[in-house]
């Protein structure tokens, strides 16, 4: 069984290195980015933001080399302590760090210093914007009339409703100065190019990091719509119903839609995806001798749900010899425990009711490209057909864990979290199923 958790371990590591900054920066055709070359501007200015932001500038600032003016780029917290081997923090590019998933007080100061640097930039600068996930709530500065306490419980609510990223972000653009094409807005009449790491199913360019350089087609009425599927609209504090009313009322409160022209000299392109990790991860498990299936379904939904499902498949599964099974996907969680945990974790402790006692030699692993699952210090945990039945040996009831939403503290007591910590890169999460001896 150490050979398989050893193999799943380093198959789900192949993934992520296989969406690092650097890797996927030296495939962009840089010289088809822009109408002239670097040093043709008067000045280059880079803005970024989200997980893999600090990376990809240390990337971007040696491409740029002597042209670049300046910029600044917003991590989560810590992060400027855990860059992996090679990246280095960059020089000339500022790096600031901000409140995440909940924004705080440095999400707000640092939104307000990216939305300065794109409001000096001129019609001769070229205005280059690193996005990836977890930029939404890194960079969230709330419109007029909203505090940062009224803000910061509407997102809490969010977050532990069950709400997916496309709905969560519909809501944050609509609060946002920067979200929904404002970023860009703010940098006209610059030539802006962004460049994204995708974290969302589907690789929507507007829903990524609530889209601060493309057009919005969501509206006020939308996410005035999601407050009422889950119940928060009398919820929410009263600033922000006031807000969102307003908007829904007066146009010139909506967000700048696809069709606006101040996207015309703006170009965004998708660099890297929850695809392009999968790759990676069919080649490290191919590498170790195993029959690889990449799954075209997303896994999605109610994560100890879609944890019983993957299960099912890789208990079924007809194939010969060791097999591989890999998704991708990101799923949610309703909170309505005290626990602790994130949606990796609380996938597989589902996934470990319905593989308990398998006569397969086999194993589920699930973790976050980011290296974080929930407010935990894990990707995600793995669980063998043996977790539940050593949990109960312990005198340990696994179903009161997964009634309180902790996995985390069971999956800690098993000694099966998955830490490989920052990663510096987000492409949603990845799921590795093994059978040995199908």
């Amino acid at each position: 069984m150490q050979e398989l958790i050893d193999d799943a371990r380093a198959i789900f590591l192949a993934a992520v290195q296989g969406v690092q900054a650097d890797v996927l920066l030296d495939q962009v055709a840089w010289e088809d980015l822009t109408t002239r070359s670097f040093g043709e501007y008067r000045r280059v200015v880079v803005a970024g933001m989200g997980k893999a932001a600090m990376a990809m500038a240390w990337v971007v600032e040696n491409k740029l080399g002597d042209d670049l003016a300046e910029g600044c780029v917003v991590v989560p917290k810590g992060y400027s302590e855990t860059l992996p081997y090679p990246f280095k923090r960059p020089q000339k590019i500022n790096v600031l760090e901000a409140g995440h998933p909940v924004p705080d007080q440095t999400s707000e100061d640092a939104a307000h210093v990216l939305l300065e640097l794109a409001s000096n930039c001129t019609a001769e600068d070229l205005f280059i914007v690193l996005i990836s996930g977890g930029g939404s709530a890194l960079t969230m500065a709330f419109a007029d009339g909203i505090s940062l306490v009224d803000g910061q419980q509407t997102v809490s609510q969010l977050l532990r409703c069950g709400a997916d990223i496309r709905e969560l972000n519909t809501v944050r653009k609509h609060l946002s100065l920067l979200g929904g094409g404002r970023l860009a807005q703010r940098g006209m009449p610059a030539e802006t190019v962004a460049l994204v790491i995708s974290d969302v199913i589907g690789d929507d360019l507007s829903v990524i990091a609530s889209g601060p350089t493309v057009g919005d087609p969501t509206t006020f009425d939308d996410a005035i719509r999601v407050l009422r599927t889950y119940n928060l609209w009398e919820k929410v504090p009263a600033s922000v119903r006031a807000h969102l009313e307003q908007g829904a009322k007066d146009p010139a409160f909506e967000t700048p839609k696809p069709e606006s022209t101040l996207f015309e000299n703006v170009q965004t392109h998708l660099i890297g995806t929850n695809r392009d990790a999968l790759k990676a991860a069919c080649r490290e498990a191919a590498r170790r001798h195993y029959d690889v299936k990449i799954h075209e379904e997303w896994v999605e939904g109610e994560a100890r749900i879609a944890g019983e499902t993957l299960a099912e498949s890789i208990m079924t599964g007809d194939a010969q010899g060791p097999v591989c099974h890999l998704w991708g996907g990101e799923t949610t969680v309703t909170v309505k425990g005290k626990g602790m945990g994130g949606r990796n974790q609380e996938l597989v402790l589902g996934s470990a009711f319905k593989i308990e006692g398998a006569g397969k030699n086999l194993l589920l692993l699930s973790g976050g490209t980011d290296g974080i699952d929930g407010p935990t210090d894990a990707a995600g945990a793995f669980a063998t057909p043996k977790t539940l039945q050593l949990a109960r040996q312990r005198k340990r009831d696994p179903q009161a864990f997964l009634n309180d939403n902790d996995a985390y503290t069971f999956f800690l007591e098993m000694n099966s979290l998955l830490k490989p910590g920052p990663t510096h890169t987000n492409v949603m999460d990845v799921v590795v199923g093994l059978v040995a001896d199908a």
